[in-house]
């Protein structure tokens, strides 16, 4: 929409109205004020709901992978085999053994349900998600036979323990007697501390060497599972189809959304809720630059008819009132990204300051599984936001644009 010279000064004086016309300047800033808190509301919505799936999604698949094969009864005897498939199927860029058993821990009186996790040396010094988040020790001292295992920082908190304490495991799986089975109860020296940013992870996992796992839970030269990466998360079923009919009989496949699926469906499922809801701040935003609109016609009526006598044509007329509306709603769209993404920037410094303000635990993350407020931005999604705000703004104008371009000098003017 290109305006001449004398379109742009009339537009420009609509902008900012004189004396007299001051209630018709407050709507229109309340306009631009709605807009802006319009787009930075779903922004920064918009923007935590994606921090937390990726971040959701990187953690868990960075300790469970994108798939995992299990065998039946929590036994796979031909792992290595099935590693050896796994690795020379198309799209499959690792496959790792572990084993997994949730057992007790105890130190010191206190007692805890965790989760052992058995990973070979290599593999635990090559997870990122592992040697990028030691607290306090090292991963290093993880050696088969060494009685060496890492914890999560929320289970080393819930029993107190710290790097160089002896936390005792014990499993139902030990010594038939007369009397029964008598749990196996083996103390291990705390290595390392580490925590991964999932609360349920940090509150549950001990991380130790495959041999010791093995030993532990005497399943001789046996894994429990095999996990999968893909070089396509969101592929992983077309991937992983050929392997899964190659373990038929001896193992199942799962997939990260399989067994994720209620986490990540109810995350999406509110994120498209919140984006609806929170449009409508943004269509509440545009009618009051609707209504100014009207408000300033009505009050112009006169001005637009001697327009008219002098020459100047109803497409002019237009295009006068929709720029005045179409900025309203474009300084407002681009306030509002400003504001939004300041509030992303400093969001943590918010929720810390709010916290402290109301003495409240608003990120307690035993509730939100993360420990952080996360953030990532999606271009695609602020274009579309700004493409909403702009296009309701542009719409909106046209009724008002419309019915100032219609104005008949002759009528207005005929008592003058």
């Amino acid at each position: 929409m290109i305006l001449n010279r004398y379109e742009r000064m009339i537009a420009r004086r609509y902008l900012l109205p004189g004396r007299g016309e001051a209630f018709i300047f407050l709507v229109a800033g309340i306009s631009l004020v709605a807009v802006m808190l319009g787009v930075a509301a779903l922004i920064i919505v918009m923007s935590v709901m994606n921090g937390f799936r990726a971040e959701l999604f990187d953690k868990i698949v960075g300790l469970n992978g994108h798939a995992v094969i299990q065998g039946y009864g929590g036994r796979l005897p031909d792992w290595r085999d099935i590693v050896k498939e796994a690795r020379a199927t198309p799209g499959v860029t690792e496959a790792i053994p572990l084993i997994e058993q949730p057992l007790m821990a105890s130190y010191e009186g206190r007692v805890e349900g965790v989760l052992v996790r058995g990973m070979t040396r290599p593999d635990i010094l090559a997870n990122p998600a592992l040697n990028s988040n030691v607290l306090s020790g090292s991963l290093e001292s993880l050696q088969p036979g060494s009685n060496n295992v890492a914890i999560g920082a929320r289970l080393a908190d819930a029993l107190g323990a710290r790097v160089g304490g002896q936390i005792s495991l014990i499993s139902p799986q030990g010594r038939t007697t007369p009397f029964g089975t008598v749990p196996r109860i083996v103390s291990y020296n705390v290595a390392a501390i580490f925590e991964v940013g999932v609360y349920d992870y940090d509150k549950a996992f001990v991380v130790m060497p495959m041999e010791d796992a093995q030993t532990l839970l005497l399943l001789g030269d046996a894994v429990g599972i095999v996990e999968v990466e893909t070089t396509d998360a969101d592929k992983v079923g077309e991937i992983l189809a050929p392997l899964t009919a190659q373990v038929a009989g001896r193992a199942v496949v799962a997939d990260w959304r399989s067994m994720n699926a209620t986490l990540f469906e109810a995350l999406e499922v509110e994120r498209i809720a919140m984006f609806v809801v929170l449009s409508l701040i943004i269509l509440v935003a545009v009618f009051n630059i609707l209504s100014s609109l009207i408000m300033l016609v009505r009050a112009k009526t006169r001005d637009i008819a001697i327009l008219r006598t002098m020459g100047a044509s109803r497409p002019s007329m237009m295009k006068v009132f929709m720029t005045v509306g179409v900025t309203i709603g474009v300084l407002g769209t681009v306030a509002g990204m400003g504001l939004g993404f300041v509030f992303l920037y400093f969001r943590q410094s918010v929720v810390n300051f709010i916290q402290l303000v109301t003495g409240q635990n608003l990120w307690d993350p035993s509730i939100r599984f993360l420990t952080e407020l996360p953030s990532k931005t999606d271009p695609f999604e602020v274009l579309a936001i700004v493409a909403l705000a702009v296009g309701s703004a542009f719409v909106f104008t046209l009724y008002p644009a419309w019915k100032a371009a219609s104005t008949d000098p002759v009528q207005v003017l005929r008592y003058e």
